[in-house]
This record gives C-alpha cells, sequence and structure tokens, in this order.
C-alpha cells in the first residue's frame, strides 16, 4: 500500500489574513479557492511539493459550537504548525523578519543536525523552517 501526504489543516482567524501571509511573505500558490454551501475551501502549494496542499480552515467552521475553545488554543499558539525545508535558513529568516510577524526563534544549528528559525503566523500558528547547518571554517 502505497501511501501520500495530500493535505495539511492550519486553523486561521481570518482567511484573506492568512492568504496574504502564505502567498505574498511565504511565496505560496494559491491551488483552491471557492465556496461550497457557505464553506471556503482555500489551499495552497509550495512550487516545489505542488500535490501537497495547505488547507487555511477558517477557525470554527468545522466545529461551529468549539469555536471559542480553538480560537482560545490558537491565540496561545498551541495548535500545531507547518514546518517547511528551505535551502537558505538565514535568509528565509530575513524576507519573513521584515514582514513584521512574531519571532520565535531566530536561526540557530541545532544539536541534531539541522539549522532552523520559527515564526508566528498572523494568526498565531508556529512556522519553522528548517535547512542544512552553515558551514564552519
Amino acid at each position: 500500500m502505497a501511501l501520500m501526504l495530500s493535505h495539511v489543516f492550519l486553523e486561521v482567524r481570518d482567511q484573506d489574513e492568512a492568504l496574504a501571509f502564505y502567498r505574498d511573505v511565504l511565496g505560496l500558490e494559491v491551488k483552491s479557492d471557492v465556496v461550497i454551501e457557505g464553506y471556503r475551501w482555500l489551499t495552497l502549494t509550495t512550487p516545489s511539493q505542488p500535490d501537497v496542499e495547505i488547507v487555511l480552515n477558517q477557525v470554527g467552521t468545522v466545529y461551529p459550537t468549539d469555536r471559542e475553545q480553538l480560537e482560545a488554543l490558537l491565540a496561545k499558539g498551541v495548535l500545531n504548525g507547518v514546518f517547511f525545508k528551505a535551502d537558505d535558513v538565514d535568509a528565509t529568516f530575513e524576507k519573513i523578519r521584515v514582514s513584521g510577524v512574531e519571532v520565535l526563534q531566530e536561526p540557530i544549528d541545532q544539536p541534531y543536525g539541522v539549522r532552523d528559525c520559527a515564526f508566528r503566523d498572523p494568526s498565531g500558528n508556529m512556522i519553522r523552517f528548517s535547512g542544512p547547518q552553515l558551514r564552519r571554517s
């Protein structure tokens, strides 16, 4: 049985705000943006992985009775986020930092062999970027 990842869901407070961040700051491409019976199906992909879609899900649309709890968890930043690979973590960090989103961790070489950094998207989701460690001479 062959399995492949197809979709990752992120809860967001405002789909338009999230769209502007993921498309305009991170450079993702919109794959779907349609409204079906009042539900907005909004997905983006990375140019290097067009078959994996990130769904920007309006918090509370799937489980309206849980909206308050989900919004509180999102505000605390405790919902799962997304990890991206980047060929140049430092350049990626600088590009995102100037957009004004909250920095959680500046680029650092980790003991497990990667260099990474972290931000919170406009909704509060953690987004990490990892890549090769810097070469030391």
